[in-house]
């Protein structure tokens, strides 16, 4: 193994590399024909790393991989980039041990989960003189631009009616891992809707009113007031949310988006937006610290709100259902 940085060829390290969404960052790090040196995770049934980088290090101990990328360091190979895939509540201080090491950090979102993090991360990057990005992918999807791009050229003040719905199901072993505990993930509206949060702040601007109508382990509903937007967002891992006509499919997720009563087409297109990430990210163009922290805000806005009573603007998924009509 050889320092590559003459040859461009940057060299990577990933922690939570046994996690859903790290085979993505597996995938992007070879599709940028780049290296991975090491990987972590508690969990040890990662064959997946066969398929990408069979020759890299794989650790399930946080301190044999520290030690490890410090005897690299003593033979002059340096770690360029920590991708960080692992439980959001540990994003925090993966990303301080990237900067820590003198690497660039590259994080799945929610980056962190307290606005407050932020801050503090943003005084150690500055002092290490390397980057912290999030992964936004939305942000890069077509449709997504294209609707940005229309709303920023139309020249109106007009302010648009937006109605989003998720509806992810989830088993059991949902409640069990760490997604259930809200001190480690954040909720449901952190672990499944901040990507949405993000999307619509960077389309419609900045949030005026955050209102929430309904707060759950498993579903959650509210109302944001956009500079450009007013939306009705529903949030649920509970198969019972998914409309008929998508359980006769066979389906067990859901997504909606629609915009003054038309639907905004974005169901594909997701494939590769990974490697476009850290294609823009390898050129110095990714998403900030800085342009996480409004969905960060967001977020821990709706976790710490006591709902309020179902009037006014809300998601039509709770219209004349009495569980939820106070």
């Amino acid at each position: 193994m050889e320092n590559n940085s003459i040859n461009n060829i940057k060299n990577f390290t990933l922690i939570g590399v046994g996690g859903y969404i790290a085979v993505r960052h597996l995938k992007a790090i070879k599709e940028t024909n780049n290296q991975l040196l090491a990987s972590l995770d508690p969990a040890d049934s990662v064959g997946i790393i066969d398929s990408y980088f069979p020759d890299s290090y794989f650790f399930v101990e946080f301190e044999r991989f520290d030690r490890h990328i410090d005897k690299l360091r003593r033979k002059n190979i340096l770690v360029d980039y920590v991708s960080i895939c692992s439980p959001n509540y540990l994003h925090d201080s993966h990303i301080r041990f990237a900067l820590r090491i003198g690497a660039n950090a590259i994080c799945e979102k929610p980056l962190v989960l307290n606005p407050w993090n932020v801050d503090a991360l943003a005084e150690i990057e500055e002092e290490s003189e390397k980057k912290v990005y999030n992964i936004l992918q939305l942000r890069l999807h077509p449709s997504i631009i294209q609707l940005k791009e229309k709303i920023d050229n139309n020249g109106s003040d007009k302010i648009h009616d937006i109605d989003l719905t998720y509806i992810t199901s989830r088993g059991n072993w949902y409640y069990i891992s760490w997604k259930g505990d809200v001190h480690k993930s954040g909720g449901i509206a952190t672990n499944i809707g901040v990507h949405f949060f993000d999307m619509l702040t960077w389309v419609f601007g900045k949030i005026k009113q955050n209102t929430v109508h309904l707060l759950e382990d498993n579903k959650a509903s509210g109302f944001l007031e956009l500079e450009k937007a007013r939306v009705r967002w529903f949030l649920s891992i509970d198969v019972n949310d998914i409309p008929d006509h998508a359980l006769s499919q066979g389906k067990r997720t859901y997504r909606s988006i629609q915009m003054d009563g038309e639907e905004i087409e974005f169901s594909q297109g997701f494939t590769d937006l990974h490697t476009r990430s850290y294609e823009e990210i390898l050129k110095g163009n990714g998403f900030s610290l800085q342009e996480s922290r409004q969905s960060i805000e967001a977020v821990y806005t709706i976790r710490n709100s006591k709902p309020v009573a179902v009037k006014g603007e809300y998601h039509p998924l709770l219209k004349g259902n009495k569980e939820f009509i106070k």
